[in-house]
């Protein structure tokens, strides 16, 4: 994503600034530390002066752009971006987990939910509510959804919360 929208450039000096364990090597395969995507991301904003929840939100659009890339049998059968979102918990992260058992994988929570109104909670030990919130917003661009995102913030220490309430327009 760092090289599309900024550069090639740009994601190295945010690597190299980034001084993460890893070095900026990364598999498909491999689970890493979440501090890494924090310290890259720090180093990102720094570096092109995009406030860090602007780039997770980005980032979290870029993933799931990739995600229907990848795995196109998620969306196969599901009509709309409430189908798909009602789905992540018990069939999305279902599969993610028998890929990556060891996987921190966020809750959501779907308490209010009709046709025109869905809420979700979302909640994670992690702090990485914008990126849910840039998934949700390319789920909606990629089921072609005209609907009003808005957030509530829930969290306590120790524990990002945040409700989304997704309102479709007529």
């Amino acid at each position: 994503m760092v090289e599309e929208q900024f550069s090639p450039e740009v994601a190295d000096r945010m690597i190299e600034a980034a001084n993460v364990p890893s070095g900026g090597a990364y598999t498909a395969v491999g689970t890493y530390s979440h501090e890494e995507m924090l310290a890259l991301i720090g180093e990102l904003s720094r570096l092109t002066e995009v406030p860090v929840p602007q780039l997770v939100r980005a980032y979290g659009r870029h993933l799931f752009r990739r995600f229907t890339q990848l795995y196109p049998s998620f969306f196969d059968g599901v009509p709309t971006a409430f189908d798909f979102l009602s789905r992540i918990e018990n069939h999305v992260h279902l599969e993610v987990r028998k890929l990556y058992p060891d996987a921190e994988l966020p809750r959501f929570d779907t308490p209010e939910a009709d046709v025109r109104h869905w809420v979700m909670v979302y909640e994670s030990r992690r702090p990485f509510a914008a990126r849910a919130e840039g998934l949700i917003e390319g789920c909606l661009a990629h089921y072609g959804e005209n609907a009003e995102l808005t957030t509530t913030g829930l969290s306590e220490p120790g524990l990002t919360r945040v409700r989304f309430d997704i309102v479709r327009r007529a």
